[in-house]
Protein backbone atom coordinates (compact mmCIF):
# COMPACT_ATOMS: atom_id res chain seq x y z
CA UNK A 1 0.00 0.00 0.00
CA UNK A 2 2.81 2.33 0.55
CA UNK A 3 4.67 1.89 -2.75
CA UNK A 4 1.17 2.42 -4.32
CA UNK A 5 0.62 5.85 -2.05
CA UNK A 6 4.59 6.70 -3.03
CA UNK A 7 3.72 5.33 -6.63
CA UNK A 8 0.85 7.92 -6.47
CA UNK A 9 3.03 10.67 -4.66
CA UNK A 10 5.93 10.64 -7.56
CA UNK A 11 3.77 10.41 -10.19
CA UNK A 12 1.52 13.75 -8.95
CA UNK A 13 4.47 15.66 -8.77
CA UNK A 14 5.80 14.82 -11.75
CA UNK A 15 2.20 16.08 -13.58
CA UNK A 16 2.79 19.37 -11.42
CA UNK A 17 6.21 19.79 -12.36
CA UNK A 18 5.47 19.35 -15.96
CA UNK A 19 2.69 21.81 -15.80
CA UNK A 20 4.58 24.51 -14.89
CA UNK A 21 7.25 23.92 -17.25
CA UNK A 22 5.12 23.88 -20.27
CA UNK A 23 4.83 26.33 -22.97
CA UNK A 24 2.00 28.69 -22.17
CA UNK A 25 0.67 29.72 -25.76
CA UNK A 26 0.05 34.08 -25.65
CA UNK A 27 -1.98 35.71 -28.38
CA UNK A 28 -0.76 39.04 -29.28
CA UNK A 29 -1.78 41.71 -32.25
CA UNK A 30 1.52 43.17 -33.13
CA UNK A 31 -0.11 46.42 -34.37
CA UNK A 32 -0.25 48.34 -31.55
CA UNK A 33 2.77 49.94 -30.59
CA UNK A 34 3.97 50.44 -27.36
CA UNK A 35 1.70 47.57 -26.27
CA UNK A 36 2.47 45.06 -28.63
CA UNK A 37 4.94 45.43 -31.78
CA UNK A 38 7.39 43.74 -33.62
CA UNK A 39 11.13 44.81 -34.15
CA UNK A 40 13.07 45.80 -36.85
CA UNK A 41 14.09 41.85 -37.54
CA UNK A 42 10.42 40.98 -36.97
CA UNK A 43 10.26 39.68 -33.53
CA UNK A 44 7.59 40.64 -31.17
CA UNK A 45 8.33 43.22 -28.72
CA UNK A 46 6.56 46.22 -26.44
CA UNK A 47 4.56 46.20 -23.35
CA UNK A 48 2.19 43.42 -23.34
CA UNK A 49 5.01 41.26 -24.41
CA UNK A 50 7.05 42.06 -21.26
CA UNK A 51 4.97 41.70 -19.03
CA UNK A 52 3.62 38.15 -20.68
CA UNK A 53 7.11 37.38 -20.17
CA UNK A 54 7.61 38.54 -16.46
CA UNK A 55 4.32 36.54 -16.16
CA UNK A 56 5.33 33.36 -17.32
CA UNK A 57 8.44 33.77 -15.98
CA UNK A 58 6.96 33.88 -12.48
CA UNK A 59 4.59 31.06 -12.92
CA UNK A 60 7.82 29.11 -14.10
CA UNK A 61 6.33 28.64 -17.80
CA UNK A 62 8.01 29.67 -21.64
CA UNK A 63 6.13 31.66 -23.24
CA UNK A 64 5.26 31.43 -26.90
CA UNK A 65 3.85 34.21 -28.83
CA UNK A 66 0.38 33.78 -31.02
CA UNK A 67 0.26 36.39 -33.52
CA UNK A 68 -3.59 37.34 -34.24
CA UNK A 69 -5.96 39.69 -36.12
CA UNK A 70 -7.62 41.28 -33.22
CA UNK A 71 -11.33 40.56 -34.49
CA UNK A 72 -10.19 37.27 -34.35
CA UNK A 73 -8.64 37.01 -30.38
CA UNK A 74 -11.48 35.68 -28.88
CA UNK A 75 -12.65 33.04 -31.49
CA UNK A 76 -9.24 31.84 -31.35
CA UNK A 77 -8.88 31.29 -27.83
CA UNK A 78 -12.08 29.71 -27.95
CA UNK A 79 -10.86 27.50 -30.41
CA UNK A 80 -7.83 26.57 -28.36
CA UNK A 81 -5.32 28.24 -30.72
CA UNK A 82 -3.49 29.55 -27.45
CA UNK A 83 -3.88 29.45 -23.87
CA UNK A 84 -4.84 32.78 -22.78
CA UNK A 85 -4.84 36.77 -24.56
CA UNK A 86 -1.78 39.54 -23.43
CA UNK A 87 -3.00 42.11 -25.37
CA UNK A 88 -4.59 45.05 -23.99
CA UNK A 89 -7.65 43.75 -23.97
CA UNK A 90 -10.06 45.26 -21.61
CA UNK A 91 -12.08 43.89 -19.37
CA UNK A 92 -15.74 44.38 -19.89
CA UNK A 93 -19.06 43.22 -19.97
CA UNK A 94 -19.70 42.00 -23.22
CA UNK A 95 -16.61 39.61 -22.87
CA UNK A 96 -16.56 38.35 -19.75
CA UNK A 97 -19.97 36.70 -20.82
CA UNK A 98 -17.70 34.37 -23.43
CA UNK A 99 -14.41 34.79 -21.74
CA UNK A 100 -12.78 34.75 -18.12
CA UNK A 101 -10.31 37.35 -17.18
CA UNK A 102 -7.50 37.98 -14.68
CA UNK A 103 -6.94 40.92 -12.49
CA UNK A 104 -6.05 43.96 -14.65
CA UNK A 105 -2.32 44.83 -15.42
CA UNK A 106 -3.10 48.17 -16.34
CA UNK A 107 -5.89 50.70 -16.97
CA UNK A 108 -4.97 53.85 -19.47
CA UNK A 109 -7.80 56.00 -20.87
CA UNK A 110 -8.80 56.34 -24.37
CA UNK A 111 -9.03 59.58 -26.39
CA UNK A 112 -10.27 61.21 -29.85
CA UNK A 113 -7.52 62.22 -31.51
CA UNK A 114 -8.23 65.08 -34.47
CA UNK A 115 -7.09 67.36 -37.13
CA UNK A 116 -5.66 70.84 -35.29
CA UNK A 117 -8.19 72.70 -37.92
CA UNK A 118 -11.24 70.60 -36.92
CA UNK A 119 -12.81 72.60 -34.05
CA UNK A 120 -14.11 70.02 -31.42
CA UNK A 121 -17.09 70.66 -28.66
CA UNK A 122 -18.60 67.39 -28.23
CA UNK A 123 -19.22 64.58 -30.68
CA UNK A 124 -21.84 66.42 -32.44
CA UNK A 125 -19.78 68.98 -33.38
CA UNK A 126 -17.54 66.72 -35.85
CA UNK A 127 -21.09 65.64 -37.76
CA UNK A 128 -19.51 64.30 -41.19
CA UNK A 129 -15.85 63.58 -40.32
CA UNK A 130 -14.88 60.13 -40.85
CA UNK A 131 -13.14 58.86 -37.84
CA UNK A 132 -11.06 54.84 -38.05
CA UNK A 133 -11.18 52.75 -35.12
CA UNK A 134 -9.92 49.47 -34.55
CA UNK A 135 -12.68 46.82 -35.51
CA UNK A 136 -13.33 44.78 -32.30
CA UNK A 137 -12.41 47.44 -30.33
CA UNK A 138 -13.70 49.45 -26.99
CA UNK A 139 -12.89 52.38 -28.86
CA UNK A 140 -15.12 50.96 -32.07
CA UNK A 141 -18.08 50.29 -29.21
CA UNK A 142 -17.41 53.80 -28.46
CA UNK A 143 -17.74 55.40 -31.48
CA UNK A 144 -21.12 53.69 -32.84
CA UNK A 145 -22.89 54.45 -29.08
CA UNK A 146 -21.37 57.81 -29.15
CA UNK A 147 -20.20 59.51 -32.27
CA UNK A 148 -21.92 57.80 -34.92
CA UNK A 149 -25.19 58.63 -33.37
CA UNK A 150 -24.02 62.65 -33.65
CA UNK A 151 -23.48 62.01 -37.58
CA UNK A 152 -20.05 61.21 -37.42
CA UNK A 153 -18.58 58.76 -40.03
CA UNK A 154 -17.14 55.36 -38.36
CA UNK A 155 -14.76 52.80 -40.27
CA UNK A 156 -13.52 50.00 -38.72
CA UNK A 157 -10.16 48.35 -39.80
CA UNK A 158 -8.23 45.06 -39.01
CA UNK A 159 -5.09 46.61 -37.70
CA UNK A 160 -4.57 50.02 -35.71
CA UNK A 161 -1.49 50.81 -37.96
CA UNK A 162 -3.57 50.63 -40.87
CA UNK A 163 -5.78 53.67 -39.10
CA UNK A 164 -3.00 55.54 -38.94
CA UNK A 165 -1.89 55.03 -42.68
CA UNK A 166 -5.14 56.41 -43.79
CA UNK A 167 -5.29 59.25 -41.20
CA UNK A 168 -1.86 60.33 -43.29
CA UNK A 169 -2.84 59.56 -46.50
CA UNK A 170 -5.81 62.34 -45.71
CA UNK A 171 -9.14 59.45 -46.03
CA UNK A 172 -9.71 59.90 -41.87
CA UNK A 173 -9.92 63.06 -40.02
CA UNK A 174 -8.63 61.07 -36.95
CA UNK A 175 -9.41 58.21 -34.41
CA UNK A 176 -9.99 57.13 -31.00
CA UNK A 177 -7.58 54.73 -29.45
CA UNK A 178 -6.12 54.30 -26.23
CA UNK A 179 -3.74 57.55 -25.13
CA UNK A 180 -0.68 55.58 -24.92
CA UNK A 181 -1.05 54.10 -27.77
CA UNK A 182 -1.81 56.54 -29.84
CA UNK A 183 1.08 58.39 -28.98
CA UNK A 184 3.54 55.92 -29.22
CA UNK A 185 2.07 54.77 -32.58
CA UNK A 186 1.11 58.12 -34.54
CA UNK A 187 1.03 61.25 -32.39
CA UNK A 188 5.01 61.09 -31.62
CA UNK A 189 5.92 60.15 -34.75
CA UNK A 190 6.97 62.04 -38.03
CA UNK A 191 3.56 62.79 -39.93
CA UNK A 192 1.58 63.59 -37.08
CA UNK A 193 2.06 67.10 -36.50
CA UNK A 194 -1.45 68.27 -37.92
CA UNK A 195 -3.24 66.13 -35.45
CA UNK A 196 -3.76 66.28 -31.71
CA UNK A 197 -6.00 65.05 -28.33
CA UNK A 198 -9.07 66.54 -28.51
CA UNK A 199 -12.22 66.43 -25.57
CA UNK A 200 -11.81 64.55 -22.44
CA UNK A 201 -10.29 61.51 -21.06
CA UNK A 202 -12.92 58.33 -21.70
CA UNK A 203 -12.85 55.79 -18.98
CA UNK A 204 -16.93 55.21 -19.85
CA UNK A 205 -17.36 51.50 -18.15
CA UNK A 206 -19.79 50.35 -20.21
CA UNK A 207 -17.51 51.24 -23.55
CA UNK A 208 -13.59 50.97 -22.20
CA UNK A 209 -14.56 48.07 -19.11
CA UNK A 210 -12.24 48.21 -15.79
CA UNK A 211 -8.92 48.16 -17.07
CA UNK A 212 -6.76 45.47 -19.35
CA UNK A 213 -6.82 41.98 -18.29
CA UNK A 214 -5.23 38.65 -19.32
CA UNK A 215 -8.11 36.64 -21.19
CA UNK A 216 -8.95 32.67 -20.54
CA UNK A 217 -11.46 30.01 -21.47
CA UNK A 218 -14.21 29.87 -19.09
CA UNK A 219 -13.46 27.00 -16.57
CA UNK A 220 -9.53 27.97 -16.47
CA UNK A 221 -9.83 28.24 -12.59
CA UNK A 222 -5.99 27.32 -11.86
CA UNK A 223 -4.33 29.01 -14.21
CA UNK A 224 -6.63 32.42 -13.53
CA UNK A 225 -5.75 32.01 -9.74
CA UNK A 226 -1.89 31.55 -10.97
CA UNK A 227 -1.65 34.38 -13.16
CA UNK A 228 -2.85 37.03 -10.67
CA UNK A 229 -1.00 35.92 -7.93
CA UNK A 230 1.84 36.46 -10.18
CA UNK A 231 0.49 40.19 -11.04
CA UNK A 232 0.56 40.62 -7.85
CA UNK A 233 4.05 39.18 -7.52
CA UNK A 234 5.68 41.13 -10.34
CA UNK A 235 4.43 44.45 -8.63
CA UNK A 236 5.44 43.49 -5.82
CA UNK A 237 8.94 42.71 -6.57
CA UNK A 238 9.77 45.64 -9.14
CA UNK A 239 9.53 43.75 -12.83
CA UNK A 240 6.51 45.56 -13.19
CA UNK A 241 8.08 49.01 -12.69
CA UNK A 242 11.11 48.41 -15.04
CA UNK A 243 8.71 47.09 -17.41
CA UNK A 244 6.81 50.30 -16.82
CA UNK A 245 9.60 52.69 -16.92
CA UNK A 246 10.87 51.29 -20.37
CA UNK A 247 7.76 52.48 -21.95
CA UNK A 248 6.20 55.04 -19.98
CA UNK A 249 6.31 58.38 -17.74
CA UNK A 250 3.86 57.16 -15.12
CA UNK A 251 2.47 54.15 -13.52
CA UNK A 252 -0.33 52.56 -16.66
CA UNK A 253 -1.47 50.38 -13.43
CA UNK A 254 -4.09 53.38 -12.94
CA UNK A 255 -6.92 54.04 -10.97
Amino acid sequence: MKKILLAAAISALCASSFAQGKDLKVAIDATYEPFTFKTADGKPTGFDVDIASALCEQIKRKCVFVEQAWDGMIPGLQAKKYDVIISSMSITADRLKVVDFTDKYYNTPSKIVLKKDIKFDGPASIKGKKIGVLKASTQEKYALGELKTKGVEVVSYDAQDQVYLDIKAGRLDGTVADVMEVGGGFLEKPGAENYQFVGEELYMPKYFGTGAGVALRKGQGDLKKEINAAIKAIRANGKYKVINDKYFKFDVYGK
